[in-house]
């Protein structure tokens, strides 16, 4: 396998039932990845030393999953040149709105991409989006699943159709 070119990090392992789907995207699009825990309050040095390394380890966009206060997204991106996208995490108060605002209020000059509240699948796409800018089999990839979920949603609307031409008569 190739040497992996995102990154995959989350404050704890916790997070993993929510960002395996950014993992999933990544294994569909054979884009190469580690996933690991990097926590900004408990590793504060690790998360340091990772984001001050990622890019020269081959690492060209990090995903990192946060709940909560929500740091390390932001952290990471204050540290590293690369492209962060963050992904809100729902924790059992505030339904991920408390992770959703941390991430999404950087203060200028600190971008990180926002998705949506464990919408860690829209993290893998993005990653894979931003990749394919330079890779074009990754492209091709990402435009054959564009165009499966184009085909989808248009047989589930022609089925509404005819479930509801069959029940109304017209």
């Amino acid at each position: 396998m190739s040497n992996p070119t995102v990154a995959i990090i989350m404050g704890s392992d916790s997070d993993w039932p929510i960002m395996e789907d950014a993992a999933k995207v990544l294994d569909e699009l054979a884009i190469p990845y580690i996933a690991q825990v990097v926590s900004a309050h408990r590793m504060p040095l690790e998360m340091v030393e990772f984001a001050q390394n990622a890019a020269t380890s081959g690492i060209k966009v990090i995903i990192a999953g946060a709940g909560g206060a929500a740091h390390l997204p932001g952290m990471v991106a204050s540290l590293t040149t690369l492209p962060v996208i963050g992904v809100p995490i729902a924790l059992k108060n505030l339904d991920g709105m408390d992770a959703l605002l941390s991430i999404v209020q950087m203060p200028a000059g600190i971008p990180v991409a926002t998705v949506g509240i464990g919408n860690a699948k829209n993290a893998g796409l993005l990653a894979g989006r931003i990749l394919s800018l330079s890779d074009k089999s990754i492209a091709e990839k990402i435009s054959t699943a564009m165009k499966a979920m184009h085909d989808e949603a248009q047989s589930k609307g022609e089925n509404l159709k005819t479930r509801r031409a069959q029940k109304t008569g017209f």
